[in-house]
């Protein structure tokens, strides 16, 4: 079948380092922390007090009062990025064709704060069902993809990924075939969370998943380092817009890269820990899928969380899949930097590719002192300092609770 090539004309983000784009790449490649002592609620009774939260953050500078009431705090950054991805890529909506526009959106979980808040408070009452009517709507994690067709009157293919931390990639890589098939013109990728709350917090405490480095947050997330001791929850959204490449060619846009490829699968194995084998088999498929092979990778943004057996399985995982081109390979984790964003991951690490291909540079994995005794020195981790180098091609991974397994292949 005759697929359609699929390019990279927009890219919006909120996120721990930043409110938009240019923001987010300058401290990628200056290796700023996005972690801090939590201020979304006391913490101070908790394991794990701090996390990469979306800094000086006010609603009201994005929405009124009566919009703020309506959405939760993933469905506003997913709005807040989706913005800044339409109108980086010049998409006139006054004269597309909006039926030929889609949304396809990522999240892990949805509103969590909505729905803590809801249950907090018939829990401390009287027993009297008094609930808001926008909890439903609130906290469903579909409202945020509908919420970002809704502002733009886009009537194209909507619908969410959920598939825990890897929800935003598999977004991208439905876009991607979407679009490829001849569905769509375009379609707004990504995805969007908001689970610093409670719950969230607290839950992944009780799985001891969290770093409980309190002393130091900054240098908490430290992937493949001898001394990490679990990931640093983040949140945010980011937006792709993801569009077939005749046009983009015929309405003049800038292309920032091609989308040439993407693949899932699942490990079937645990219901929280990664194959041991490592998810080499999904990269396969995604270069595949690309046409392209092993050899011609440049870059990898691992899913590198800084966690036990995580940090091990991937880069395992990787000398499976490339072999002696392994050393060849620039690596780096972004969630050093941004702490693990959960189901807005995939997303945000796919413009980390895709500006890395673009500019010819490797972000960097900071917080690196001494490398995990398990792993193969002479892979080259990227630690610590940006590094230049011609990034023809690179990969994103991302992997979920549950074994799901995404990559998305990106080139020049």
């Amino acid at each position: 079948m005759d697929l359609k090539r699929v390019v990279i004309t927009g890219l919006g983000t909120i996120n721990p380092l930043g409110h938009n784009v240019p923001e987010f790449w300058d401290n990628l490649l200056k290796g700023v922390s996005g972690a801090g002592p939590i201020t979304r609620f006391d913490a101070s009774k908790f394991r794990t007090q701090f996390a990469c939260e979306v800094k000086n953050y006010e609603p009201t500078e994005y929405f009124d009062k009566k919009e703020v009431r309506k959405m939760d705090l993933y469905t506003q950054f997913g709005i807040i990025a989706a913005r800044e991805a339409l109108k980086d890529s010049g998409l006139d909506l006054e004269t597309a064709n909006k039926k030929r526009i889609g949304v396809i959106w990522g999240a892990g979980i949805g509103g969590l704060q909505t729905f803590f808040e809801e249950c907090d408070t018939f829990s401390k009452g009287d027993g009297t069902p008094r609930f808001n009517p926008f909890f439903i709507p609130k906290m469903i994690a579909n409202m945020g993809g509908a919420m970002i067709a809704i502002e733009n009157g886009l009537k194209g293919p909507n619908y969410t990924t959920v598939s825990a931390c890897a929800s935003s990639a598999h977004a991208i890589v439905d876009a991607l075939n979407l679009i490829r098939l001849g569905k769509a013109d375009a379609i707004v990728a990504g995805g969007s969370e908001a689970a610093v709350t409670v719950p969230g917090v607290g839950g992944f405490n009780s799985m001891k998943a969290l770093s409980t480095r309190n002393d130091n947050p900054k240098t908490a997330s430290r992937p493949f380092d001898a001394d990490r001791d679990g990931f640093v929850i983040g949140e945010g959204g980011a937006a792709l817009i993801l569009e077939e490449y005749e046009h983009a060619v015929a309405r003049g846009a800038h292309i920032y890269a091609e989308i040439a490829g993407g693949a899932g699968n699942c490990d079937a194995y645990h219901m929280t820990a990664p194959d041991p084998d490592g998810a080499y088999e999904v990269m396969l498929l995604a270069l595949e899928d690309a046409g392209i092979k092993p050899e011609d990778i440049d870059y990898i943004n691992v899913h590198g969380t800084s966690t036990g057996l995580g940090d091990i399985s991937e880069p395992t995982a990787i000398l499976k899949a490339f072999g002696e081109h392994a050393y060849k390979l620039n690596i780096s984790s972004t969630k050093s930097m941004t702490g693990h964003l959960l189901g807005a991951a995939g997303a945000v690490e796919a413009i980390a590719c895709t500006l890395a291909v673009k500019n010819d540079i490797v972000p960097p994995t900071i917080n690196f002192h001494t490398l995990a005794p398990e792993l193969d020195p002479k892979l080259n981790f990227t630690f610590n300092e940006p590094q230049k180098r011609e990034v023809k091609v690179a990969i994103s991974n991302t992997f979920g609770f549950g074994g799901h397994n995404a990559c998305v292949v990106i080139k020049k």
